[in-house]
């Protein structure tokens, strides 16, 4: 694996349960290292389950020990349920209670503010979205309107996803609502404008939780019925902001040590289904051996088409070409400059 910069940064997108695939690479990242990486990481920026991984990084936790969170609480907190099978009929399908309960076990207690003022500060950047002001909402440690923010209560708020989760004190969910399924523009924006940070003493690190494959078949959507549309056009939404991210740091943040690490999904992998963590963990293996050979995500290599230009007609050039030499050789050689001088010359006399 290459070496990280002075400064190392992360992002992590949601996903749900698949945030596994994520927990098991850095488990390997750290195993080929010989260190955790909560000792070298300055800035961790996560959205939903990335937030669960981000913050545990920022107080203090190894990789290991965040991924054995996932793999004992999965089935506690996706819990299938009589509310589960109806959930069109109810705000939410689970209780976050046991997320709420294990985060306050793991994180002893943290308030936000506390990650900045460690012995090893961090600097952590959660999002939620604010269904009251409409609007996302990026939980920082140094701002003053969540010093009193317990680090539960963000992540709680970041990974409440709609429909799965009930909204925290009314108005926060998901923090994947919006733009910010992949934070790395986020990190990206931390590490130029608030750290102020040398983009050629960084490493940015951004973790995707797994690209579904395509479903939709050609001709298969003229048969849609109207709610059938819903799904896909969601989908659709969701990753073309979490790769138009990547491609924004890419391109605007130049110097920066960005490494993008996503996978291709064989088949869709539900947020919420427990039973698919055998198959996450090996994801997880295969994205931790991409991050240890450098083998970057695809959506790191767009290249957008040139304008193209109008080709001339090959006769037409060589006429143009052809008439352009004539007019060079007629006015601008020697024998031409004589014969305008002599000229000119005569035109005098005979005014004289």
């Amino acid at each position: 694996m290459k070496p990280f910069r002075k400064n190392l940064a992360i992002a992590i997108d949601g996903g749900g349960i698949k945030g596994v695939i994520c927990t098991t690479a850095l488990s390997l990242v750290e195993e080929s290292l010989g260190y955790p990486l909560h000792t070298r990481v300055g800035l961790a920026s996560g959205t939903s389950t990335g937030s669960i991984i981000a913050a545990a990084l920022a107080s203090g936790l190894d990789a290991k020990t965040i991924n054995q969170l996932y793999l004992d609480l999965g089935d506690e907190i996706f819990h299938k349920s009589i509310r589960t099978l109806l959930w069109p009929l109810f705000n939410h399908r689970y209780s976050n209670r046991p997320l709420e309960k294990a985060l306050t076990r793991y994180l002893d207690g943290k308030m936000i503010v506390d990650l900045w003022k460690a012995g090893h500060p961090v600097d952590v950047v959660i999002t939620t979205f604010d269904m009251v002001e409409n609007r996302t909402r990026f939980i920082k440690p140094y701002k003053n309107k969540y010093e009193d923010w317990p680090v539960v209560k963000a992540v709680l708020a970041s990974a409440a996803a709609p429909t799965y989760f009930p909204a925290i004190e009314g108005r926060y969910v998901d923090g994947g609502v919006g733009s910010y399924g992949n934070p790395c523009y986020l990190a990206a924006y931390e590490i130029m404008f608030v750290l102020k940070w040398k983009m050629e003493e960084t490493t940015l690190i951004s973790l995707g939780t797994g690209r579904d494959p395509n479903t939709v078949e050609p001709g298969e959507v003229n048969r849609f019925l109207p709610i059938q549309y819903i799904t896909p056009i969601l989908d659709a939404f969701q990753d073309s902001a979490i790769d138009q991210q990547v491609d924004l740091v890419k391109k605007l943040f130049d110097g920066l040590d960005f490494r993008r690490f996503q996978l291709d999904l064989e088949r869709v992998l539900p947020m919420d289904d427990p039973a698919n963590i055998p198959e996450l963990i090996r994801y997880g293996e295969q994205l931790g051996q991409m991050i240890l050979n450098d083998d970057r995500d695809r959506a790191m290599n767009f290249i957008p088409d040139g304008i193209p230009q109008p080709a001339k007609p090959a006769r037409q050039a060589a006429a143009i070409k052809s008439t352009s030499r004539r007019q060079t050789n007629k006015s601008d050689s020697p024998r031409a400059s004589r014969s305008r001088t002599s000229a000119k010359s005569a035109r005098a006399r005979r005014t004289r």
